[in-house]
């Protein structure tokens, strides 16, 4: 197994739960704001990453001069816009339609990845990037 298969699967476990806990949280009675549960949620993440990199003792502040860190406070940017609106969304429509709408962000990944960082384009990737827009518009519209 690649050693980046039991991270991705934890991830998944965890994210699946995000959506479901945030429509919980964003509406209904005694909602809170999407925005206010972004930032709630959001301060967990920094939390939990700065301890990481204690706990693991890597230099944070060494890396802010790297010649990459423009390409994280990018991520960065376009992360807080996606986080921003998908909670939005969630707040205002059903999880079973926001989240397979918002996870069409893995097919417009996976081409850009294609397309702009030269990785392979097999048959077989060809085709799971159409399941995925079949399986998004199937979910999306019933």
């Amino acid at each position: 197994m690649q050693p980046y298969v039991p991270y991705s699967l934890l991830a998944v476990a965890a994210y699946a739960l995000v959506a479901p806990l945030m429509r919980i949280a964003t509406s209904g009675s005694n909602a809170i704001p999407s925005d206010v549960a972004a930032a709630i949620s959001n301060l967990i993440l920094v939390v939990a990453a700065v301890a990481v990199v204690l706990f693991s003792g890597q230099d944070l502040a060494g890396h802010l001069g790297s010649p990459k860190v423009v390409y994280v406070l990018g991520a960065g940017c376009f992360l807080a816009v996606g986080i921003l609106s998908y909670y939005r969304a969630l707040a205002l429509g059903p999880v079973s339609v926001v989240t397979p709408i918002f996870a069409t962000f893995l097919v417009f990944s996976s081409v850009i990845g294609i397309a702009a960082l030269g990785e392979s384009l097999t048959l077989q990737k060809a085709v799971g990037i159409a399941f995925a827009i079949g399986g998004v518009y199937l979910v999306s519209t019933a």
